[in-house]
């Protein structure tokens, strides 16, 4: 079985003694190869240095070069502020009417945006201007009303400059296909400003117009109707521009 040495536990009855040796402990295995060290050499000896960790070699990742901005480009970049989006403005709303009254052409804003008719309070006003200016009091229609915007919907520009290139266009059309006009009257503010690229300031007084030649700015209808003290500058004014259709007549 393998077994060098057995003890047992009890003293055994008529058993020879034990050997001293053999309750000894055994001393540890020294390998073969090793020397035994001294304490005066282990003091002696130098500390033993760690073993220095080997470095992993460090692997480049290319990048993209960055290439430095010219420092007039910059200058300009913020030199020059940024462009804000144009606002939509939007189109005006007016209708408006072309009649022919003797060597005169009137532009008239229509108050309720619809024709004139012969029992309006804002007609009747128009025939007295008419026959204190000396021209026939009974105006013929030319073309139909112009009512702007032209379209509901649509992506066309119809805003104000847009409004102005048309009316003139429109007006110049007409009045080719008539006799040649004295005097254009623009009666209203939205006749003065969109045919007459002008605005309330220029009230009773004398323009001239590319494509259209003199023209004469007036209150509004309703304007007139609401501040009746209007028909006095009105009336002074109309003295002074009225020679320019009765030189003919």
């Amino acid at each position: 079985m393998q077994v060098a040495s057995w003890l047992p536990r009890v003293e055994l009855p008529f058993a020879a003694p034990s050997r001293p040796q053999l309750l000894q402990p055994a001393e540890p295995e020294v390998p073969a190869t090793a020397e035994p060290v001294s304490p005066l050499a282990r003091e002696k000896a130098p500390p033993s240095r760690p073993t220095p960790a080997v470095e992993r070699p460090k692997i480049e990742v290319p990048r993209p070069s960055v290439v430095p901005r010219n420092a007039k480009a910059e200058a300009a970049d913020k030199a020059t502020p940024p462009v804000a989006p144009k606002p939509v403005v939007a189109p005006p709303r007016f209708a408006l009417q072309l009649l022919r009254a003797g060597d005169c052409a009137l532009l008239v804003e229509l108050p309720a945006g619809e024709p004139l008719q012969g029992r309006d309070p804002a007609y009747l006003l128009l025939k007295d201007l008419l026959r204190a200016a000396g021209l026939p009091d009974s105006p013929q229609l030319v073309g139909e009303p112009v009512r702007w915007p032209l379209l509901a919907r649509g992506s066309m520009d119809q805003g104000p400059q847009a409004a102005l290139d048309y009316l003139q266009s429109f007006i110049a059309a007409r009045l080719e296909e008539q006799q040649p006009c004295a005097c254009l009257w623009l009666v209203g503010l939205p006749a003065i400003r969109f045919a007459g690229d002008a605005d309330a300031e220029v009230y009773n007084r004398e323009l001239q117009i590319d494509g259209l030649g003199a023209a004469w700015a007036l209150p509004g209808l309703e304007l007139l109707m609401d501040e009746p003290e209007r028909k006095a500058a009105l009336w002074q004014a109309m003295r002074r521009v009225r020679q320019r259709w009765q030189a003919g007549s």
